[in-house]
């Protein structure tokens, strides 16, 4: 009796290819900053099923995120959102120099609890009687906070609202204590804002007056899958992963 093996061989051939490509997928752990937290989950989506790579994020502020890769965790890429966590990294050679590249910007906003009466014709009016304290990432390390920080210096208000100032530990920590209401008003990212319809953005920083806001990321020098890791970066900058970052608000570099 004659056996008819073309079935078994395309099988092997089919089991050989899945084999194959399991060989090759990888597992790219990208630490990336709080704000980047929904747009790059959803940019992961289509690049895992057309590479066969697997993205494990670490979200947290980009001064976390420095001090964990200082401390030996592992991360093959950061995208941070604060230049000068990255200079840090970088002057310590846990970075690969020629990786490094900013890609998108932001602007920073306040926002208030949806119910709230608050009304703001500039930052200033952080001032006002009527708010008595203002959610904002920690000023001293975490970016949202630096960049608020340097904005209210800069309009000479600062003094005056430092005492209603609470420190959080993230940007989207100081959205959240203004969903809950905790707050009487918070600043943030706009692209956190938009995410959000628990809360109403009351003033929008203009670009040209607000602080340089400026994401940057990296592939790290001890990678594990360091052309791996190179791919996604360059995938972060194409033009399906640059519609998705322009929907959720952020601003492309030139």
């Amino acid at each position: 009796m004659k056996t008819n093996i073309r079935p078994l061989i395309v099988t092997l051939i089919v089991a050989a290819g899945l084999f194959g490509q399991s060989m090759r997928a990888a597992d790219i752990y990208v630490s990336a900053a709080a704000s980047l937290t929904d747009v790059l989950k959803e940019i992961a989506i289509p690049y895992e099923k057309q590479s066969g790579d697997n993205i494990l994020f670490n979200f947290a502020a980009s001064s976390v995120l420095a001090r964990q890769i200082e401390e030996g965790a592992p991360a093959d890429l950061i995208f941070s959102a604060d230049e000068a966590k990255l200079d840090a990294l970088a002057k310590e050679g846990l970075l690969m120099p020629e990786t490094r590249k900013s890609v998108l910007s932001n602007t920073l906003v306040i926002v208030v609890p949806n119910d709230s009466t608050a009304n703001f014709n500039s930052a200033k009016d952080l001032a006002g009687a009527d708010i008595k304290k203002i959610a904002v990432g920690e000023p001293s390390s975490v970016p949202a906070g630096i960049y608020a920080k340097e904005y209210l210096e800069k309009l000479g208000v600062w003094q005056s609202v430092e005492d209603k100032i609470v420190p959080v530990e993230s940007v989207r920590a100081a959205l959240a204590a203004v969903e809950s209401g905790n707050v009487d008003a918070g600043i943030v990212y706009k692209t956190d804002a938009l995410i959000s319809k628990k809360v109403k953005m009351a003033y929008e920083v203009p670009a040209s007056e607000g602080p340089a806001i400026s994401y940057s990321l990296a592939v790290l020098k001890d990678a594990k899958s360091p052309d791996a890791a190179k791919k996604f970066a360059a995938y972060i900058e194409s033009a399906p992963a640059e519609e998705v970052f322009q929907k959720y608000g952020f601003l492309l570099k030139q």
